[in-house]
């Protein structure tokens, strides 16, 4: 066990042989830390949290009380192989959340990023790869092995599906059941979730080029609202915007290999 000095710990916590507690880290009343956990400086357990398993968890995280970081993941191949949660910066985790560490079959590793809000009742399944500044509200969930891209926000109770990825900078409404991959910027929505259009709002709040998201909005009505269908009409509308790096970035998300199909609108 290595506490760092600088460290404040409530004495009803229990904090495990072999844990790392790094400077400034405070862990507030009846928190339980495992043996193979890493907490980084500034990190902060308000109470009742219990992490677990081979974790780390970045830099200035907060994480509220009844949280569950680290435990075994819900996935009944799990046969009790070492695998890692990896958690960045600055998150806020909120009350009972819980985030699974990976598996064998899926790599090993769930990952977190940096400056995401998890509000209350998430849940982020085994493998999933999460990137930076991800919003998730209230009890939304990720299943086994998703992707999200950067600043994606997921809304209140929405589910994504095994496997899904969800492209950088896509909203995906509350109570919507993603079953298929997400173009970046998308919005979907609905109880079987549907692409109804762009997130044009984060886009703009991100300060990005007119001209750009001009560009992109021209280049979604061609792919997904034409009467083409998606695959025929990806090369004519690379060459009409080639050099638009919102487009390449949406047809790049859309050819890529995937083991989902992708979410469409309804109409087609």
């Amino acid at each position: 066990m290595s506490i760092d000095k600088s460290a404040i710990v409530h004495p009803s916590s229990v904090i495990d042989s072999g844990a790392i507690i790094g400077a400034n880290v405070t862990i507030g009343p009846f928190c339980h830390i495992g043996s193979e956990v890493t907490l980084n400086d500034g990190v902060e357990l308000k109470s009742h949290v219990v992490v677990s398993g081979w974790t780390t968890i970045g830099e200035k995280t907060t994480i509220f009380p009844f949280a569950s970081i680290g435990h075994i993941p819900q996935d009944l191949k799990f046969s009790g192989e070492r695998t890692k949660l990896e958690i960045g910066k600055r998150n806020r985790i909120r009350e009972h959340v819980t985030m699974n560490p990976g598996t064998d079959g899926g790599g090993g590793l769930t990952k977190i990023g940096d400056d995401g809000l998890f509000m209350m009742g998430v849940h982020i399944g085994h493998d999933c790869i999460v990137g930076n500044n991800v919003i998730m509200a209230n009890n939304a969930s990720l299943g086994g092995h998703c992707i999200i891209e950067n600043n994606v926000v997921i809304g209140a109770l929405a589910g994504v599906h095994q496997f899904c990825r969800v492209g950088r900078g896509a909203m995906i409404g509350g109570l919507s059941a993603v079953v298929a991959d997400v173009i970046p910027m998308g919005m979907v929505i609905g109880e079987r979730a549907n692409l109804d259009g762009l997130n044009l709002i984060g886009l703009k709040r991100a300060g990005v080029d007119k001209n750009h998201i001009n560009g992109l909005r021209a280049a979604f009505k061609l792919i997904f609202q034409s009467e083409s269908t998606v695959r025929d009409a990806i090369k004519p509308t690379l060459d009409l915007y080639k050099g638009n790096p919102l487009v390449e970035e949406m047809i790049s998300f859309i050819t890529s290999e995937t083991s989902r199909s992708l979410t469409i609108s309804s109409k087609d």
